[in-house]
């Protein structure tokens, strides 16, 4: 901003320089040459100083924001999502503008900022319109800054910049995927601790509590014929469901658990907001612990409620904790009920991920393990250890659900 104050001073010194010299020139030289050159340096001068009057200094606009062609109209979408945006621009006032540059800025909660940039001609109404695409956006909280709109006279001297401001705003969620079931997690359970799990897994009634979407895979005897032919949509009967498994994620936010890239990071987030959208879409009571620079916690709920709230918190969550997940979950010792399901996330290596889910059982809680990330060379699980504990491995989103459905433990 300096160095352009100091530019914009030093040409209106060297217009002045001219006019001057100019000036000097009829005075003492005198004749039509002199005089000719004097009103023509007059007549650009008078055009250089009309564009502060161009209306641009008072620019107004409107931005609509979709995805794949349809007007986003709730504050959230998901991570991988291309904004496409149009700006619908109006100049008022009746000054000529031969073309304007328009620059558009997006900016991350992290203070990161991307920059758009186009232009348009401006019709003889001097409006116009641009439309761009954004950038598969990543995890987190975005605003829109203030929208530049500049232009310059033919000569390139002096620019006219004006700006206005819709300040709307997006949240990027964690990507999710649908998982269709939790039998899994009670099913393929070998030992004492699958008694243990199983009493506890929900089991439907024969009472009817209204109608849900059909899943591929339900029965026939579960189709609600009536309410498939009035809507042309298949739909299934939902039952009354007995007390259900609290059941608790522990996303491990501990910074030295994850690569400098964040890739393995983003991985657990989503894993971690898959399962919580799965156990509250069958209303489940589910519960969150995150051990980030200050632990979070969110008591098990099987609401609406508990589902916002927990997806807000995941959007902005970061690997920020300067404790181990072991440190940071004892700790938390006071937050975890006995008893209760318990499913770790994380990408540390399984050597320090063992004694947390020692410690959650002796705890007399039922531990599940969640490794996000690359493999581990040379790592070779014990019998034992494969039994007493659940432990799942994912690389990439898309493989959580046949692991926990298709028994992918390792």
């Amino acid at each position: 901003m300096m160095v352009k104050s100091i530019n914009a001073k030093l040409r209106w010194m060297y217009m002045a320089a001219i006019y001057g010299i100019s000036l000097l020139y009829v005075m003492f030289q005198g004749g039509k040459t002199a005089f000719m050159l004097f009103i023509i340096l007059n007549l650009l001068l008078l055009y250089l100083l009309l564009g502060h009057f161009s209306g641009i200094y008072r620019v107004h606009g409107k931005r609509t924001v979709k995805v794949e062609g349809d007007e986003v109209r709730e504050p959230y979408i998901r991570a991988g999502t291309q904004l496409e945006l149009e700006l619908h621009i109006t100049i008022p006032g009746y000054y000529p503008l031969t073309y304007v540059i328009v620059r558009d800025y997006l900016k991350r909660h992290d203070g990161q900022l991307l920059m758009f940039e186009d232009s348009f001609l401006p019709t003889w109404r001097k409006g116009g319109r641009i439309a761009y695409k954004s950038p598969q956006l990543k995890r987190g909280g975005y605003t829109f800054q203030k929208t530049e709109c500049l232009t310059y006279d033919v000569f390139g001297l002096f620019e006219h910049k004006g700006s206005f401001e819709s300040g709307t705003e997006i949240a990027v969620q964690p990507q999710t995927v649908y998982l269709r079931s939790w039998d899994s997690l009670f099913k393929s359970q070998q030992g004492l601790y699958a008694h243990a799990a199983a009493s506890r897994s929900a089991k439907e009634t024969t009472q009817l509590n209204g109608i849900r979407e059909y899943l591929p895979g339900d029965r026939l005897s579960r189709v609600h014929w009536n309410a498939t032919a009035k809507t042309g949509e298949w739909k299934s009967k939902a039952f009354e469901k007995e007390s259900l498994p609290r059941m608790i994620v522990i996303l491990d936010c501990s910074k030295e658990s994850y690569s400098s890239s964040g890739d393995d990071f983003e991985l657990a987030v989503s894993a971690a907001a898959s399962l919580l959208e799965s156990g509250l879409r069958s209303n489940t009571a589910m519960g969150l612990l995150t051990t980030g620079h200050e632990t979070a916690w969110f008591n098990p709920r099987a609401d609406a409620w508990q589902k916002a709230a927990v997806l807000k918190h995941l959007t902005f969550a970061e690997p920020s904790g300067l404790q181990t997940l072991l440190e940071a979950v004892k700790h938390s010792e006071a937050l975890l009920d006995k008893g209760g399901v318990v499913i770790v996330v994380s990408a540390s290596p399984l050597v320090k991920l063992l004694p947390v889910l020692d410690w959650l059982q002796r705890r007399e809680l039922h531990p599940h393990l969640i490794r996000t990330g690359a493999a581990e060379p040379g790592i070779e699980f014990r019998r034992e250890q494969s039994i007493k504990w659940p432990i799942y491995s994912i690389h990439e989103l898309h493989e959580l659900p046949a692991v926990l459905e298709g028994g992918g433990r390792r």
